[in-house]
């Protein structure tokens, strides 16, 4: 997870805590936890990083909206940040 950016490694944390969102979804949350609009230019791009780094997978829900999870890799590297983190900052 050392190689990703901050935004990148807030998609995974919205992606870990909602039940296969879609790109909407997942921008929602974001915009709301930013404060600010996330363009789609932004948005899916960094999704597809983290589908090429196999951290999160993208399925097909309909013909024109995708669904993200988290593969098991994610959530290995979503728990070693985390025990990282707690090293550092008293939770």
């Amino acid at each position: 997870m050392y190689d990703l950016t901050g935004f990148q490694r807030d998609l995974l944390y919205v992606i870990a805590g909602l039940d296969e969102p879609h790109g909407l979804a997942i921008k929602d949350e974001l915009e709301d936890y930013y404060e600010k609009e996330i363009h789609h230019g932004r948005l899916y791009p960094n999704l597809d990083t983290l589908v090429e780094k196999g951290l999160v997978e993208k399925g097909q829900r309909d013909r024109r909206t995708n669904y993200y999870t988290l593969t098991r890799r994610g959530k290995r590297e979503i728990d070693a940040r985390t025990e990282w983190e707690a090293q550092y900052v008293d939770a």
